[in-house]
């Protein structure tokens, strides 16, 4: 069973969200998903200012299995990536939650957070897709 932080919110995509401030929050995938993908070996992110949308692929994962995409789980603008991805990106594997963060958005609208799954939901939907 994946471990996935109470605090955090969730999408069905397998992206987590944090709420760091006001309207910022900190974006990674689950250790549910990075233990699917296998060995992350790069990490496409957008740059810093660029406005993404809901539910659009945003930036990808390689890994030694495949390429997947990640989506944004929440409009708004990026306004920090994570800059040891680049020379390290086994830190999504090794720490998803942690060093593994990926990006920092800027979310436009209010209650953005309200549509995403809870830890328990979250479980709920990782174990419904395995069964």
């Amino acid at each position: 069973m994946s471990h996935n932080p109470d605090h955090l919110k969730y999408t069905k995509d397998h992206e987590w969200v944090e709420k760091t401030g006001d309207k910022r929050v900190r974006v990674g995938v689950t250790d549910f998903a990075q233990k699917q993908l296998g060995d992350i070996v790069f990490v496409d992110v957008p740059t810093v200012g660029r406005d993404i949308e809901a539910g659009e692929p945003f930036g990808t994962l390689e890994s030694v299995k495949s390429v997947s995409e990640l989506y944004a789980p929440l409009s708004g603008r990026v306004v920090a990536v994570n800059p040891d991805l680049e020379a390290d990106p086994e830190n999504i594997n090794t720490d998803p939650y942690g060093d593994g963060w990926i990006v920092d958005i800027d979310v436009t609208g209010t209650g953005a957070l309200d549509g995403l799954l809870d830890a328990r939901q979250y479980e709920k939907h990782i174990t419904d897709d395995e069964g």
